[in-house]
């Protein structure tokens, strides 16, 4: 699943031309391998799902779950990005093993670095939203709302005068339905239009919750904040409910750094972040990505940062070197030995 060696700039005494170097390396490494994304598969499996980013695939009773490098925003796939599917499926295969006291999860293992093997589960039609924070860009980010006036979201009344990217005084849950369109939605609305029972929701929600007091402490203690997240859950042929799809990824969290959080704040500046958001911000800057029907190429710039700001959250949570590979193993049914 990846190499244990400790990160050597995770040690104090590193310097900055140490870690300027390795940025060099890696972004090397990673502007070489845009021709070898992971965008498309094709194993000889039935029952082919493709999703944004994960293609899933029945094999007896187990799936296989591929992530892959395609980049997703807005309901829709923006870019490839070098590396990125590897990062997703390991970074979800260390929090998986960091929080199954919490919940059970789905994996049963990880034979090549984009793939993991899994429980058949029977998915509920709802993300758990988790959110700690008051920010983003969407149009159904909490801020967003908040920001044109709306105080009620998700059946939650917050108060006036909150700022952006302000620590809530506690996290809040807000669902959205799992539709073409996610729709937020309120845990009465989840009740009485019939989406799940009152015992998974309850059993559900909580889970949640404790995963994100668990996964805040871990990134606390690694100088990250867990901003927000979404987990999805489902349940297996015994009627377990267990941890599903991903947790706490580039792609499903929001991560900023501790250290200089309060000052950037206090100053009405963003702050410094590892995740996607500079792209969302980009496509936001230069076009309409909810309307617009072709969007423009991300530069290549943009792909690059985005790739090695995905790696390095690897390397910060995991506190192990990035495995890059000698050369892009191909996912087949051999090399997955299946």
């Amino acid at each position: 699943m990846g190499s244990t060696k400790r990160r050597q700039d995770a040690d104090p005494g590193t310097t900055d031309s140490v870690r300027s170097g390795r940025e060099e390396t890696y972004k090397k490494r990673i502007r070489s391998a845009i021709p070898e994304c992971l965008v498309e598969t094709g194993l000889a499996l039935p029952e082919k799902k493709r999703g944004k980013v994960r293609d899933q695939y029945r094999r007896d009773d187990t799936l296989v779950l591929i992530t892959t490098d395609r980049q997703s925003a807005f309901d829709r796939v923006l870019a490839s990005v070098p590396f990125k599917g590897q990062v997703l499926n390991l970074t979800s295969a260390w929090w998986f093993e960091q929080t199954r006291e919490v919940i059970p999860n789905q994996v049963l293992s990880i034979p090549h670095p984009n793939v993991t093997v899994a429980r058949r589960c029977e998915p509920f039609s709802i993300e758990f939203v988790v959110r700690g924070y008051i920010t983003g860009s969407t149009e159904t980010s909490l801020w967003t709302v908040y920001n044109r006036g709306e105080r009620t979201y998700c059946g939650i009344t917050f108060p006036e005068g909150l700022r952006k990217n302000q620590k809530l005084d506690t996290p809040v849950l807000t669902p959205t339905t799992k539709e073409e369109h996610d729709r937020p939605i309120s845990p009465a609305e989840i009740l009485d239009e019939g989406w799940m029972s009152r015992e998974d929701w309850d059993y559900c929600s909580s889970r949640a919750l404790e995963l994100f007091e668990r996964g805040q402490q871990i990134a606390r203690d690694h100088g990250l904040i867990l901003v927000d997240t979404k987990y999805e859950m489902g349940c297996d042929a015994d009627g377990t409910i267990r941890l599903i799809d991903e947790i706490h990824t580039p792609d499903s969290s929001r991560y900023w750094i501790a250290d200089s959080y309060e000052e950037r704040f206090s100053a009405g500046k963003n702050p410094e972040n590892i995740d996607k958001e500079f792209l969302r911000q980009w496509f936001v800057d230069n076009c309409d990505p909810y309307r617009d029907e072709v969007l423009p190429e991300a530069p290549e710039e943009l792909i690059v940062e985005l790739a090695f700001r995905y790696i390095t959250l690897y390397e910060r949570i995991t506190g192990q070197d990035f495995p890059f590979p000698d050369e892009r193993p191909a996912v087949t049914l051999q090399s997955l030995q299946l």
